[in-house]
């Protein structure tokens, strides 16, 4: 049992559970000093889709397809490019990119601007696009649907269930080019086989602690969290 990927994906798989967001994000970043970058990649994938779909499951009545078509339809043209990137980059600046994504998104939901209401549903084409291009690359596509759901106004409930069905649909994609890339081999199976006690403890534990705990304040503590590794990937990387 490899005990580091245990832990990071059950500390990923809890973390979605109770904000509706987080398996790639915590994941990945530390996936990507353990492994090669597209194996990271290919793998994480496989990990938040497993993850959306137990959450998809429990939210799916509170998901409103009418307001996700534009995000989807974006994310599908960017999705293939950014897994295109992922295997011409330079291994310093991936790293060094995921570094500016999580400390710039972890100061951005820290600092928690009021958005005034995108009225416009126009952008979300455009919101959709940036999601598929970090989501192809770094499986990181939650947070321009953050902001997004944001400017929205979407309430907790309906934040979650339309996050996991973007999320999702993102995800299909991105292993379906992962596999057609032939970039799974046996290395990923095996680690995917033993993250999945993980995956099934963190979710179930998210679901008890979901009724419990402080979600603002569990939320700022990844997002602390999230801007250390992040800022970690920036000096070291």
């Amino acid at each position: 049992m490899n005990w580091a990927l245990f832990l990071i994906v059950l500390a990923g798989a809890l973390t979605q559970t109770i904000t509706g967001n987080g398996v790639a994000l915590i994941a990945m970043p530390l996936l990507v000093g353990m492994m090669t970058p597209v194996d990271a990649a290919a793998l994480v994938a496989t990990l938040s889709f497993s993850v959306q779909i137990i959450l998809l499951l429990r939210y799916h009545r509170q998901v409103q397809i009418g307001k996700l078509w534009r995000l989807i339809t974006g994310a599908v043209l960017g999705i293939p490019i950014g897994v295109y990137l992922l295997t011409r980059l330079d291994r310093h600046l991936i790293i060094t990119v995921m570094g500016i994504i999580l400390v710039g998104y972890s100061l951005y939901s820290l600092i928690a601007p009021r958005l005034p209401e995108i009225k416009n549903r126009g952008w979300a084409f455009g919101f959709g696009f940036v999601s598929g291009l970090l989501g192809g690359a770094y499986n990181t596509g939650g947070p321009p649907y953050v902001i997004w759901g944001v400017s929205q106004g979407w309430q907790s409930r309906e934040f979650k269930g339309n996050m996991q069905l973007l999320l999702l649909f993102n995800t299909s994609i991105v292993v379906t080019t992962h596999l057609l890339a032939g970039h799974y081999h046996g290395g990923i199976l095996q680690s995917y086989v033993q993250a999945v006690p993980a995956i099934l403890l963190g979710t179930l534990i998210g679901f008890v602690l979901d009724q419990h705990i402080n979600e603002v304040l569990f939320r700022r503590l990844v997002l602390v969290v999230l801007l250390l590794i992040g800022a970690k990937m920036l000096i070291g990387g």
